[in-house]
């Protein structure tokens, strides 16, 4: 008989869930014995990318697959970018992760992908220089945000709108240094920055200059250019 495999614990979720009170006795199952745990992943994630300057983060849907447009030009964009200088750093999984890490390579640059454990969908992609692996995605975040020069991110589904909008959220209310955060493909981001502008803004839930934080880009070569701008514009510490 074929042994079943041991189902995967989502250690988010297990954060995450109110332990059952027949659970609180046991010290390992507490939050306290989980909050060494993060920290012991934020060391490890620190220590791992402390060389790593002006990287730039490239987003977008893991169910894209190698061949199809936005896969070919997250793979250009990344590779244009190393080519540059910039290490290129992704969520390390497959579809455009695997574009960005692969292009990165291409380009000879450096690779590094911020896998994150998942039951389903995400597996490390094979094209990795640096590969970490978190059991945390607020510890996932914090590596893209504080080892990036820019934000690039192709069309995705409700993780990449996360990572739209956390970073936006971040820029918004400076608690981070601005840096580009750009769209690629109008056609698939307009009808969001429409809605944007004609609710969030005509609300007055969001104030004009916030629109600006968006770029949106059609070709990979463009979003070099916006980059390299920015950087030598705001002396960033990327590549000018």
């Amino acid at each position: 008989m074929k042994k079943k495999s041991k189902p995967m614990v989502h250690e988010d979720r297990e954060l995450l869930r109110t332990p059952r009170k027949e659970e609180r006795k046991d010290f390992t199952s507490r939050d306290p014995w989980r909050a060494l745990r993060i920290l012991g992943e934020v060391v490890d994630g620190f220590d791992a990318l402390h060389e790593v300057f002006g990287a730039v983060t490239i987003f977008g849907s893991a169910r894209t697959p190698a061949g199809q447009p936005h896969y070919e030009a997250a793979r250009t964009t990344a590779r244009l970018l190393a080519e540059k200088g910039f290490p290129v750093i992704s969520g390390g999984g497959p579809g455009i992760m695997e574009a960005a890490n692969r292009g990165a390579q291409e380009g000879r640059g450096l690779s590094v992908g911020c896998n994150i454990e998942l039951p389903f969908e995400q597996a490390p992609n094979s094209y990795q220089d640096i590969s970490l692996v978190f059991r945390y995605f607020f510890v996932r975040k914090l590596m893209f945000v504080k080892y990036s020069t820019a934000f690039v991110i192709f069309p995705g589904g409700f993780g990449t709108m996360d990572e739209l909008f956390e970073a936006l959220t971040l820029a918004q209310t400076h608690t981070i240094e601005q840096f580009p955060i750009v769209l690629f493909n109008s056609a698939f981001w307009d009808p969001l920055l429409q809605f944007i502008e004609n609710s969030m803004l005509t609300a007055k839930n969001i104030s004009p200059e916030d629109i600006h934080l968006i770029k949106v880009c059609n070709s990979p070569e463009e979003i070099v250019e916006k980059v390299l701008a920015f950087c030598a514009k705001n002396n960033h510490p990327g590549k000018s």
